[in-house]
């Protein structure tokens, strides 16, 4: 597949100072001020908007993004990122959600992608989850909008633990790349 690679510019349309990564990176800040622009050259990743892998998070692949708004984000800062170890063959989607943190309260499966949490399951916040298996974004608003939250297989047992400051999740898709 060759060398997996993402490209970071200080300015829109790939302009300016920039900073080029093949691996996790847990603070590039120091190369560049802000980030407006970004080129996936090969793989996906979560890009952070703080150091250390915190704040806002983005899920980016393979393509380019002229300015900050195309990946939806908040703002033109980004500062650390993480390389998806994505690997496709013999992926059973599969996701438990619970209503209270610590796995308590009602729990559902999903093996499927959720536009909105309150319609398919009557919810108004998800508090913990099991991924059992696959990759999967959760997001802060229906329709796959707001703030972005990449999980992977693992126990969440409260929405710090996915990176959530409060229980916000109204819709969730499968990340497929």
């Amino acid at each position: 597949m060759g060398r997996v690679s993402i490209v970071f510019y200080e300015d829109k349309n790939f302009q300016g100072r920039c900073y080029e990564s093949d691996s996790d990176c847990s603070d590039f800040h120091a190369y560049l001020s802000r980030c407006n622009s970004v080129q996936v050259k090969s793989g996906a990743w979560v890009v952070y908007e703080r150091p250390n892998y915190t704040g806002y998070q983005y899920v980016l692949t393979r393509g380019e993004y002229p300015e900050y708004q195309c990946w939806m984000g908040l703002n033109d800062r980004l500062s650390s990122c993480k390389m998806i170890h994505f690997v496709s063959h013999g992926t059973q989607y599969k996701m438990q959600l619970y209503e209270k943190a610590d796995f308590g309260g009602q729990a559902v499966e999903a093996t499927e992608d959720c536009a909105s949490l309150l319609e398919k399951f009557r919810w108004r916040e998800v508090n913990s989850c099991k991924v059992v298996d696959g990759w999967w974004v959760f997001y802060e608003h229906p329709n796959y909008h707001g703030r972005q939250y990449f999980l992977e297989k693992g126990e969440y047992r409260k929405p710090g633990d996915w990176g959530a400051v409060g229980a916000a999740v109204q819709s969730f898709r499968r990340f497929t790349e």
